[in-house]
């Protein structure tokens, strides 16, 4: 059994971005791979003379098949050995491929994945504290020629640095800060219920959890919602939230992800949710689930170790827990972003026929009947 994924050979960490391009020698060999807010809010001083590849142009969504091809393509213009991508989950996950890729296409690089040798190093700075993806091996794309969104993993897809700059989260608005840290905390608590978790990836998830939490009543009790305090908390806790992300990302890069991702990618592939937030809308549905099937084991140490952090009943571990979440992002049903009843069968097809990957990860079996009742009740 494996217990633990080891991911990039270092991860650092400055303070800001000047130190970071200083310290990697940031230069002409080199293919920066970010955004265009981003290059001009921090990279623009600091690229001596590197090239510049910017994923925005290409369009806003989460990564696509089409996507992926056009920057791949557009990077064989460039003369580099070392690709350093500054973005979110999209533009690391992006990255990786590019990186492996060597210029053939993204299907070519899923269909045969354990052919391919990065040629070229890879650094992932992120700048959003959800994704983990600087330190997993693992790209989510969307397949739209396919129509299924699909997740690909491979030890080529590993950085060789992973590199933390706070500096970067200072001004994330709230509700993608909300979203992006939302998504560690569903790793944390989903790989640590699977049945591939182990001492070692616990030990990240757990830990990931409280930092979350912890970080979350600091905020909440800083101040009211969009005052200056609570912004000042945030930015003042923004590295224990980078580094929870990165806890989370090593927990699931070995536990894996399950019915929570499963069932909210029906809901950001077809309404264009944010990824972070459509696994909120599951969170504690698939949480229930889980007790009416089986009640003790590792979820019950979960529930326990939740309980001590929100200081409450285990029995209402989850009540409590979406009433912090809510002071910080709202839960909304299903129907309020645009889902019709017609889309529940539809969906719950999907999750048991294109997400069987993550559906092995569940705590307990979940068959059709139960992916439709928890939809039912997210409704």
């Amino acid at each position: 059994m494996k217990m633990l994924t080891v991911g990039p050979k270092d991860i650092y960490q400055f303070a800001t971005v000047k130190e970071f391009t200083e310290a990697f020698e940031l230069g002409p060999n080199d293919l920066v791979v970010s955004i265009g807010m981003i290059h001009d809010a921090f990279l623009k001083p600091y690229l001596n003379g590197a090239n510049v590849l910017l994923v925005d142009k290409y369009g806003n969504q989460e990564p696509t098949d089409v996507m992926i091809d056009a920057i791949i393509q557009d990077a064989g213009q460039f003369d580099y050995d070392r690709i350093v991508a500054i973005g979110g989950g999209a533009v690391m996950d992006m990255s990786k491929i590019v990186a492996v890729a060597g210029g053939a296409s993204i299907d070519d690089v899923i269909d045969n994945l354990p052919d391919f040798k990065r040629k070229v190093g890879l650094v992932l700075v992120p700048t959003t504290c959800g994704t983990g993806s600087e330190v997993t091996e693992i790209a989510a794309i969307n397949r739209t020629r396919l129509g299924c969104k699909a997740g690909i993993a491979g030890p080529e897809m590993f950085a060789d640095h992973a590199v933390l700059i706070p500096e970067l989260l200072y001004g994330l608005p709230d509700h993608v800060f909300m979203t992006s840290s939302l998504d560690a905390l569903v790793h944390s608590v989903e790989s640590t219920l699977s049945p591939n978790s182990t001492p070692y990836t616990r030990l990240f998830g757990y830990e990931a959890m409280k930092m979350i939490v912890n970080g979350y009543k600091a905020i909440v009790a800083a101040g009211p919602t969009g005052s200056s305090e609570r912004r000042a908390k945030r930015n003042e806790l923004m590295n224990d939230f980078l580094i929870a992300s990165d806890y989370a990302g090593i927990s699931f890069d070995t536990g894996g992800c399950a019915a929570v991702h499963a069932l909210s990618y029906q809901l950001g592939g077809k309404y264009h949710v944010p990824h972070g937030e459509s696994n909120y809308a599951m969170f504690t549905g698939v949480l229930r689930n889980y007790m009416e099937i089986k009640s003790d084991g590792e979820i019950a140490k979960l529930n326990a170790v939740l309980a001590d952090l929100l200081d409450c009943d285990v029995a209402n571990v989850y009540d409590e827990l979406e009433a912090l979440i809510n002071q910080l992002l709202p839960k909304k049903a299903l129907h309020e972003y645009g889902v019709t009843r017609e889309d529940l069968p539809e969906f719950t097809e999907r999750v048991m026929t294109t997400q069987a990957r993550l559906m092995r990860n569940n705590f307990v079996p979940l068959d059709a009947a139960r992916v439709r009742k928890i939809f039912e009740e997210l409704y």
